[in-house]
Parts: structure tokens; sequence; C-alpha cells
């Protein structure tokens, strides 16, 4: 039986359409899950993987829908093959684990996955760096001014209890005390 895996990476995406293609491949069952492909925990696609019987084929749109790293996608190919099922990819047809020929190719492109993932990670972080330099200040705004923050501080010091503080600016207790 064929089964399809679609997956999306955050909850803002959506999966139907891969849904749509893995039926029109002939799939009787889809599993949908919005996960990371960095991740190797998928929850539903382990589910899926123990699920598989011999015979059985896991088809996916596209290879990194499966797996972002050689080694992840290694793993995913031989807990396949340990069940005696088989993979296939529909963008990248070659990618048929019943073939010699086939598992060289998923091989040599879950390498090229590998690479273009990290070639991703360093631009990322070369943006984030160009960003500092030019002064942009990276996560959450602080939830008291500056001004209020010296307030904090000096009522502190009065011996005001943390809790009323924070009643004051209607924060945590917690923001209060990460005020030094």
């Amino acid at each position: 039986m064929k089964i399809g895996y679609a997956r999306v990476s955050t909850t803002g995406q959506s999966s139907d359409n891969q849904a749509v293609q893995l039926k029109a491949a002939g799939c009787g069952r889809v599993v949908q899950e919005t996960a990371s492909g960095a991740k190797s925990d998928r929850q539903a696609l382990a589910k899926l993987l123990s699920s598989l019987g011999q015979g059985d084929v896991l088809v996916v749109t596209r290879l990194d829908r499966l797996a972002r790293s050689t080694i992840d996608l290694l793993t995913i190919l031989k807990a396949i093959a340990d069940r005696g099922a088989s993979f296939l990819s529909l963008a990248e047809q070659w990618a048929d684990t019943t073939t010699p020929a086939g598992r060289l190719m998923l091989t040599v492109i879950g390498g090229l996955a590998e690479f273009e993932r990290e070639l991703i990670k360093a631009r990322t972080t070369e943006g984030r760096d160009r960003a500092k330099a030019r002064g942009v200040r990276m996560g959450r705004k602080h939830k008291l001014t500056a001004h209020q923050q010296r307030e904090v501080r000096d009522r502190k010091a009065q011996g005001e209890s943390v809790r009323e503080i924070a009643r004051t600016y209607n924060v945590s207790p917690n923001t209060i005390s990460r005020v030094k």
C-alpha cells in the first residue's frame, strides 16, 4: 500500500497541497505533520514508520519533506528498509529505494540537501550579524522603559517588595526581579 507523508515547517503553512498530490499519486493514506525538517524526533513520522509493513511504499512530494540532513535521511531510509517497505519521492522520481542506483542517488542528493541547509544557516547568521552591526536590536522589547527601570532600582533599594512594584507597572514579579 502507498502511504503519503506531508510535512510543513511552521503552523502558518499548509500541507493540503502536498496531500492532494499524494492522493493523486495513489496513496491510500496520507499522514500530515507540522515540524521542522531539521528535527529528527517528528512524532507523526515516527508513528508512520513503525506502522509500515512488508511491501508498503512511503511516498513524499519532495525529498526535503522527509529529511534535511544526510544522516537523518539515511536513518529514515534504513528504518523503511528494515520494515520491508520502500520509498518514493514524486518530484525526484529516481528516488526509488528498490534499486541500487536509486539508493546511490538518494545518498548523493541527501548530501546536497544538507549542504543547502548549511548554506541557509550561514546566510541567516550573516544577515543577523549585519543587522546587529547596523544597530538593530534583536529579541523582544523591554517591558519597562529605561526610566521605569531606574525607578524600579530605586524602589527596590528602599526595600519595597517586588510584588508591589510589579503591580504598579502591571508586569510579573519576575520582570521586576530581573532589573539589576
